[in-house]
């Protein structure tokens, strides 16, 4: 091939060629021990209150479906999509591409979100449903981010793992739209 005629490398490739590289923080069975830890929590504190389960599309998908998975009690389940990333690495304004179609007043209601880092969707999401009137709201997430730069407003009941501040995916959180499904959780290197 000549040398003017370089060949773009495809973003699966790219997402691989991250995976290869990227720091493994915990395991699959590390993971499916949180998921775990989290149903047993939120069924001592939800099991009895028929609650509603809001799965925040697209990473709460992973998460919500692992903790659901794990309760045999009766629950009813919609989603919502809000993002701020769009397949990017930063975030911007929040979107609201779908919202609830059940009834939300009166409801114990419990988001299922992939992680926790500076809160900004998570809170606005958390507004737009006490706003609803719902009698109780809890939260999940599978990670939660450290650092000092949360939102003042956002909150997590049921936290799963502690993550550093790091670009993470697997678990539901992505890499450029790529990765939910890593097995484990891991850290992109320099980012």
């Amino acid at each position: 091939m000549p040398k003017n005629e370089q060949t773009a490398e495809t973003p699966a490739a790219h997402a691989l060629a991250v995976l290869g590289e990227a720091d493994r923080l915990f395991t699959a069975a590390e993971v499916s021990v949180a998921y775990d830890r989290l149903a047993s929590e939120i069924g001592a504190r939800l099991n009895g209150s028929n609650p509603l389960v809001l799965c925040v599309m697209i990473g709460g998908m992973v998460p919500t479906v692992e903790i659901l998975r794990r309760l045999e009690w009766p629950y009813e389940l919609d989603y919502l999509h809000a993002t701020r990333y769009q397949g990017e690495t930063r975030g911007s304004s929040i979107v609201w591409k779908v919202s609830p179609s059940t009834r939300l007043e009166g409801r114990t209601v419990l988001i299922i979100d992939d992680i926790l880092d500076e809160g900004h969707t998570l809170a606005a999401i958390q507004k737009a449903v006490r706003a609803q009137g719902v009698a109780a709201l809890y939260t999940a997430v599978l990670a939660e981010k450290r650092h000092a730069r949360r939102h003042p407003e956002a909150r997590a009941d049921f936290i799963g793992l502690t993550v550093p501040d790091r670009y993470v995916f697997g678990g539901g959180m992505d890499y450029r739209n790529f990765l939910r499904f890593a097995p484990g959780i891991y850290a992109v290197k320099g980012l």
